[in-house]
């Protein structure tokens, strides 16, 4: 992938992620996420150059700049979206997989002084909410939300959402189907980390949609309320108890089996008791 193919990428990430966005010249000039990015990339090739000196100037400049501090040995993969940015540190072993977003003030630290892994690994499409902590050599699973100001020491599996101080388990994000993950995709992605048990009755509605196995079956099952049939020898709830009124004298003086159809014409939806003779 050429370089201005991996720029649209990361542009076209932020329209994907982020609905404030409006046209491609506002990112490219006024989100500090992309340019820590940029930054970044350019660190990391001359960290990868044994310029150790000059990539840490280079991340320097870019905290500076965008308020963000990215270790220029940090691993990052593509479509990677810094949303606000504002203290967002990342350390030094960090890796990030593809298609991540976190926002202002989450930390990917250490809680050790000695050398080697001692950063997170994040699988794909993790979403770190605003002002969490993901501390220590542990590992995010692909699909993983850390809840806002949560701080998490521990491994994540796959597809779980986590809040709260330490960071707990609180839901587990069922598997779907293909089909079923392209309408997630389009439906947008959990901002800041959502929980589960946060009530939302618009995103528990999508949920039950998202379950059917076709998008809109949820809606065409759904059958309308009918009004109750008329029982046999009764009138129907809202009709009037003589229904020959309307007829005058002339129901009065008809014979009976007339009788009985005037009543009928009369109730429209009334149904005579068996045995009264009337076809």
């Amino acid at each position: 992938m050429s370089v201005w193919q991996r720029l649209k990428e990361d542009i076209d990430s932020v329209f994907a992620r982020d609905p404030a966005a409006r046209s491609r010249t506002e990112i490219v000039l006024t989100y500090p996420g992309i340019h820590a990015i940029w930054w970044h990339r350019f660190a990391h090739q001359l960290w990868r150059w044994r310029l150790s000196l000059l990539a840490r100037m280079v991340a320097n400049i870019s905290r500076w700049l965008t308020g963000i501090e990215i270790h220029p040995a940090a691993k990052i993969g593509r479509r990677f979206f810094i949303d606000h940015g504002m203290g967002v540190v990342i350390g030094e072993t960090a890796e990030i997989g593809d298609d991540c977003t976190l926002y202002h003030g989450v930390t990917l630290g250490g809680t050790q002084w000695s050398a080697g892994k001692r950063h997170p690994t994040l699988g794909n499409g993790v979403v770190v909410g605003a002002g969490a902590k993901v501390l220590g050599p542990i590992t995010l699973g692909d699909g993983v939300r850390v809840g806002s100001n949560a701080v998490l020491l521990q491994d994540a599996p796959p597809g779980t959402t986590l809040v709260g101080i330490p960071a707990r388990i609180v839901g587990q994000r069922p598997q779907i189907s293909e089909q079923q993950a392209r309408i997630a995709q389009r439906l947008g992605f959990d901002a800041y980390g959502v929980a589960q048990d946060m009530p939302d009755p618009v995103a528990e509605v999508i949920d039950r949609l998202l379950k059917s196995s076709n998008g809109g079956q949820f809606i065409r099952g759904t059958a309308r309320r009918r009004p109750p049939a008329a029982q046999p020898g009764r009138l129907p709830s809202g009709t009037r108890a003589n229904p020959c009124r309307q007829y005058g004298s002339r129901c009065g003086g008809l014979p009976a089996p007339n009788r009985a159809r005037a009543q009928v014409r009369a109730a429209g939806r009334y149904q005579p008791a068996a045995g009264l003779g009337i076809n």
